[in-house]
């Protein structure tokens, strides 16, 4: 490996994700992506191997800057959290394109690094278990799912979500990000330590039993 390999292989890396991005694994070009990053293709084979392992390369990447940029700790609300996927995904129109091809093309199959990537998402379950008062538990899994797809749909599918509320003046006085976090902080209300059954305005509510199930669904 020669001294220019590290930002060789940066520039390889940013011009994948630009490709990839753009169209997929399928669809996307060696050579577009080494004539992007102005090196010889021989060079995206020398350092990972084929277009497979390329994609993976880029989508770990990716993956690592979101769970950089977006952790859920310990003592962290739930509601503002949601905040802070909805401004990730918001802010990186790329990156999302990468997951949702990748979706795509691994389908039901198994990703590469999947259990270094559960256990990330098992840490999250963890600790939104902890703001509940309760273990860890596939109801609570499923509601880090359901607050995870809250923040992200508006802006994974901006078509849809022009569709649903429009644009420009037809949207004028919606924030669309505190909707949202309100809407995930009614929803959670009620999820504490000895809480009982919670309603809300319209048909909203937020339940949490004894042994420590929460469901919820509620309207703002």
């Amino acid at each position: 490996m020669t001294s220019d390999a590290p930002p060789t292989k940066e520039r390889l890396l940013a011009a994948a994700k630009e490709e990839f991005a753009a169209h997929g694994i399928a669809g996307a070009r060696v050579d577009r992506i080494a004539e992007l990053a102005g090196v010889n293709k021989e060079r995206i084979y020398g350092y990972f191997g084929n277009k497979q392992k390329l994609f993976d390369a880029v989508v770990g990447r990716a993956l690592d800057e979101l769970a950089e940029a977006v952790p859920l700790r310990s003592g962290d609300d739930p509601a503002e959290y949601v905040g802070r996927v909805y401004d990730f995904h918001r802010d990186n129109p790329v990156l999302v394109r990468l997951f949702f091809w990748e979706g795509l093309h691994y389908r039901d199959g198994v990703l590469p690094n999947e259990e270094r990537r559960r256990s990330r998402y098992e840490e999250k379950i963890a600790v939104l278990a902890e703001s509940f008062g309760t273990e860890a538990s596939p109801e609570v899994a499923a509601c880090l799912l359901s607050l995870i797809g809250l923040a992200a749909w508006p802006n994974a599918v901006p078509q849809l979500t022009r569709l649903i509320i429009g644009t420009g003046a037809e949207t004028a006085g919606l924030d669309l990000r505190s909707h949202v976090v309100a809407f995930a902080r009614q929803a959670l209300s009620g999820t504490g330590p000895g809480a009982g059954t919670v309603t809300g305005s319209g048909a909203g509510t937020v339940t949490q039993s004894g042994a420590g199930t929460v469901t919820g669904a509620a309207t703002p």
